[in-house]
């Protein structure tokens, strides 16, 4: 080889270096045959023009042309031949000061070549591979597809009693009412297609078609216009649900379900979700703390918690009753995956696995010890993004499998087309969520940004988290009775809610009974705050099928009760003695009227 006769780049490196050759042949899986890889102990000589010590220095691309580039520059000349790698020399060759710091960073990198090798080996472990996400995109795909059908069936079975022309709150009058107050601006603030029909048959249509489009997904047909569909039919429903459907969950899978749109354009949409899963999990710890709540700061917190969560498992019960220090520890746990591991998130791949070991590890003990719908089940499917296809036993075989199916949403091994759009959408995503977070820890405001969030909050697409940053110490329950003399009081029992004492905690999981759930936020409060209570005891007193049906027991089967009325209860978990005594699971104390007996007018 002659310098004059070279008909692609050469990258000439120390052969010596083992930090040089782990890079060097990471370079090569990343670049295939554009570039040419030569130690300079071999071709060295046939460059006069460069000392052996210039080349054990910093390494050398020499291009056809014979222009030589050096150290950050030589690098970054070569990634910029991989897909997706070209950004790190276009800010090296444009922004003031790239330049400088590379070659600065360079520096440090090439005096220190044994610690960052075992720096390398510590985080990447050698070889090093390169991050492609096929296999990781195939699961998670199918996983969305899964969880949208949990959703759209959970809520669909539900829906005629919670927001039907015969709900709770009919979807019907919550538009109108909006459209009232609000004109046209109503369509952007409340985004769904119940505007283009109000009916019950059209409700129903919507989650049926929600649930045949996720069978779809989920058996692997990977078209981006169906996961468009699926956003925009849960985001009608989470819409038109009103409080029935504003829980964290909701927003999470409709941000997921929106950022899937986009998988298999760029490597970006990957390392969005690992963005998503960050926030989602650290906002979770950083509002425990912000919010200043004493059973959080003195570790206290997941004993009361297992008690006083709207739906224990009977799992719960039992956990309860282990001794302080295991809750002590468990809270100490709980804030390292949620403080600590969100970071790892975004870090290198050892790192990374490590992070998601933890997230699943805590995800699994949440699921065990408590009934949160599909949330779970979609932070681990997040996880999924964490491993790269090198993560799993023979890649090669299971891609050539699945090849076939994966089609445009292989992910980050696609196509070496520089694509615009990706990186500006990541930019935006970035940009706002950056401020959504902020806001929420801090009082930093921008005025721009704030009514770029105002604009985009009604579609759900970048949302802020924070679970249980306060901890309920008590765990007040509504029961709701009926009578027919004003005397005699028959209770209405709740399918899946604490109610009878001696009815054991369930795994209903991952169907959300949400007027079960509705109804312990409620406790937390009175009516006045939630005025959707009254209208579900009109309900009850017109003996409506549809909410009926959401109960798990009607005292008066044969027709409606002239009264109805609202306790307040404090609930406890029995202690084991308690138990053994009376079969309870819980004890309870009557606190006070919640509602006062209601009848219908004209009765």
């Amino acid at each position: 080889m002659a310098e004059n006769s070279l008909d692609r780049p050469l990258l000439v490196f120390d052969g010596e270096c083992p930090f040089c050759r782990a890079w060097v042949d990471y370079w090569k899986r990343l670049t295939g045959d554009r570039i040419d890889y030569a130690p300079y102990q071999e071709v060295g000589a046939r460059f006069p023009g460069i000392s052996p010590e210039q080349f054990a220095t910093a390494a050398k691309l020499i291009l056809p042309n014979r222009e030589v580039r050096s150290g950050a520059h030589a690098v970054f000349t070569v990634l910029a031949t991989a897909s997706g790698k070209g950004s790190a020399l276009w800010a090296y060759q444009n922004l003031p000061g790239v330049a400088a710091a590379s070659e600065a960073t360079y520096g440090v990198f090439a005096r220190q070549r044994s610690f960052f090798y075992k720096a390398t080996k510590f985080f990447w472990g050698i070889p090093i591979e390169p991050e492609t996400y096929q296999v990781s995109t195939w699961f998670f795909l199918r996983a969305l597809g899964a969880i949208y059908l949990i959703a759209f069936s959970s809520f669909g079975v539900q829906a005629a009693g919670l927001i039907g022309s015969q709900g709770i709150l009919p979807l019907a009058d919550y538009l109108d009412a909006a459209y009232t107050t609000l004109g046209r601006g109503a369509y952007w603030n409340l985004p769904t297609l119940f505007w283009v029909s109000r009916s019950d048959l059209f409700l129903k249509a919507v989650w049926i078609v929600g649930i045949v489009l996720s069978a779809l997904v989920f058996l692997g047909l990977n078209w981006p216009t169906l996961r468009l569909a699926l956003f925009l039919l849960y985001l009608s429903l989470v819409t038109a649900g009103q409080v029935f459907m504003s829980y964290q969950w909701d927003a999470l899978l409709l941000e997921a379900g929106f950022l899937s749109i986009f998988l298999g354009s760029s490597p970006v949409i990957v390392k969005l979700f690992r963005w998503l899963l960050c926030r989602f999990i650290f906002l979770s710890g950083a509002v425990k703390l912000a919010s200043g709540d004493l059973t959080w700061r003195h570790f206290t917190a997941l004993p009361v918690h297992y008690e006083t969560q709207p739906l224990p498992t009977p799992l719960a019960w039992y956990i309860f009753q282990l001794p302080g220090w295991f809750h002590r520890g468990s809270v100490g746990f709980l804030f390292f995956v949620e403080l600590v591991v969100p970071f790892l998130v975004l870090a290198p791949r050892r790192p990374r696995h490590f992070a998601a070991g933890s997230i699943i590890t805590l995800q699994i003990l949440i699921f065990l010890t408590g009934n949160f719908a599909f949330f779970n089940l979609l932070t681990l499917a997040l996880c999924l993004f964490l491993y790269e296809d090198a993560t799993f036993e023979q890649p090669e075989k299971i891609l050539a499998r699945l090849a076939p199916q994966t089609g445009a949403a292989g992910g980050s091994s696609a196509p070496r087309r520089q694509a615009v759009f990706p990186k500006v959408f990541a930019a935006f995503v970035l940009f706002i969520s950056g401020f959504v977070t902020a806001g929420e820890l801090t009082t930093i405001r921008w005025r721009p940004a704030d009514a770029v969030i105002r604009a985009i909050a009604p579609f759900e697409i970048i949302n802020t988290y924070g679970l249980f940053a306060n901890m309920t110490t008590t765990r007040p329950e509504i029961v709701i009775e009926g009578s027919n003399d004003g005397e005699t009081w028959l209770a209405y029992e709740f399918k899946y809610k604490a109610g009878d004492l001696s009815r054991r905690p369930m795994f209903v999981e991952p169907h959300q009974p949400r007027l079960d759930w509705q109804m312990w936020f409620a406790a937390l409060g009175d009516y006045h705050n939630d005025p959707w209570t009254i209208r579900c005891m009109a309900r009850l007193l017109q003996g409506t099928s549809e909410v009926l049906a959401l109960l798990g027991k009607n005292p008066f089967p044969n027709r409606p009760p002239r009264y109805v009325r609202a306790l307040v209860y404090e609930y406890h978990f029995t202690t084991p003695s308690e138990k053994r005594a009376t079969s309870h699971w819980w004890r309870r104390e009557l606190k006070g009227m919640y509602v006062p007996p209601l009848a219908l007018r004209g009765q």
